[in-house]
């Protein structure tokens, strides 16, 4: 009996579709398990745990790429590398942060400049179609 997963019951286990493996490995994520003869190709474990390792990176924000060098990092051994990465990653979700707290408070202010409108123009429509 052979060792590890076919490629579907890995995307069962990770709770992924086949085309987000096949994407992965497109990308350098994971690799790509030799195809014996005839046969299928069998996903070591340790390619569920770096599906879980990506999944969760994503949910703080990394991109594939970021991703890439985390895991090209793993190990401990590159700390500042990896520090540095993350580091970059916040400082940007900051500005975005700010930006985004800009936007609603600028939509705040047209909703209510729009509640207190007693007819004519349309403050909303009126400040998108100038640069205030």
């Amino acid at each position: 009996m052979q060792s590890g997963m076919t490629i579907g019951r890995l995307a069962k286990a990770a709770g992924v579709n086949v085309e987000t493996i096949r994407y992965y490995q497109r990308r350098g994520l994971i690799g790509e398990p030799h195809k014996p003869p005839g046969g299928h190709r069998r996903y070591p474990m340790a390619v569920l745990d770096q599906i879980a390792f990506i999944r969760r990176a994503q949910q703080l924000g990394f991109s594939l790429a970021e991703v890439k060098e985390l895991l090209d990092r793993s190990g401990g051994r590159n700390l500042r590398e990896t520090r540095a990465i993350a580091e970059s990653k916040y400082e940007n979700l900051e500005r975005h942060i700010a930006q985004l707290e800009m936007m609603r408070k600028r939509l705040k202010t047209l909703i209510e400049r729009s509640k207190k409108a007693k007819g004519g123009g349309d403050p909303i429509i009126e400040a998108l179609n100038t640069d205030e």
